[in-house]
């Protein structure tokens, strides 16, 4: 039976979620497209929700977290398609949109395909071990996760569903692809160092501090945070007015990694795991957490 406390909690999560996002999609969405009456923005803030939810109803059901992960990408492909075809119905698809819409269905493969098969091979997610056993308290993760779509993708729906003609691709276009090229390859090869470290039977246990990782100890969440800051700029050219609230998606990125879902959360528990031992103590006073540290040649 639910808890009084945990009903309070999930209607407040998921009424600010819906609140929120309905009030960025009413911003960023004043030169979208209209479908059925509709925004095309308003709709991809219900799809990005209600995908959510209609998982969490079988995933509660069976009190699995196996397939969040693999639904969040699902809901990006979605998103990416739908837009598209919504701004379509003003004019086909230019240079800008098809990239940006590129990058994010090869981002959305790898990184759902990495953690889908990272929870099966572990056989569980720690993170959703109290959650997953009330209905009530799993909603909540879902719930989040439709926001994060739909705030990560603010930037690539509005440029998709935007009506009228859209600007030449412009020098601010080639910053965006680069930054993104540069984060994406640091998240696959942080991803990848990770996963070969931890298939070592000599390294059960300890924390990983090479490759990468021998420079910042959240390799992974830099890489990520670049490539959405490199989807922001595709926007440079072609936002204007409220559009430009669309811009909150690399910094709603940046503050959820390091603030509160991301390194905060890992470094609570590599304290608790080995805040005691010498060695990592040494590793985590030499090595900053996001940045690395530029290094200059000494003659």
């Amino acid at each position: 039976m639910e808890s009084s406390n945990d009903m309070l909690r999930g209607l407040i999560v998921v009424t600010s979620v819906v609140i929120i996002t309905s009030l960025v999609a009413s911003a960023i969405g004043i030169n979208s497209v209209d479908i059925g009456g509709f925004s095309a923005v308003i709709l991809c803030a219900i799809i990005a929700l209600g995908i959510q939810w209609s998982a969490w109803v079988p995933a509660s059901i069976g009190q699995t977290e196996r397939f969040f992960d693999l639904t969040g990408g699902a809901t990006y492909l979605a998103i990416v398609g739908f837009s598209l075809w919504a701004g379509s119905q003003s004019e086909p698809p230019g240079t800008r949109e098809w990239i940006v819409s590129a990058l994010v269905v090869i981002w959305a493969f790898r990184l759902s395909a990495f953690l889908f098969l990272r929870i099966h091979r572990t056989g569980k997610d720690g993170r959703f071990d109290r959650l997953k056993t009330s209905p009530i308290r799993f909603i909540i993760p879902w719930t989040l996760q439709g926001l994060w779509v739909f705030i990560t993708m603010s930037v690539v729906i509005v440029i998709n569903s935007q009506s009228g003609s859209a600007p030449d691709f412009s020098i601010w276009d080639g910053i965006g692809l680069m930054l993104w090229i540069l984060g994406f390859v640091i998240e696959v090869v942080a991803d990848g160092q990770k996963t070969v470290f931890n298939s070592n039977s000599e390294n059960q246990g300890g924390w990983i501090n090479e490759g990468l990782w021998a420079h910042v100890r959240h390799p992974n969440y830099l890489g990520e945070i670049l490539l959405w800051t490199g989807i922001a700029f595709f926007g440079v050219s072609c936002f204007d007015g409220l559009e430009m609230v669309a811009w909150i998606s690399p910094v709603f990125v940046f503050l959820l990694l390091t603030k509160i879902s991301g390194i905060p959360i890992l470094d609570e528990r590599a304290t608790e795991k080995w805040g005691n031992d010498p060695d990592y103590q040494q590793y985590r006073a030499a090595t900053p957490a996001l940045v690395p540290r530029l290094r200059f040649l000494r003659p």
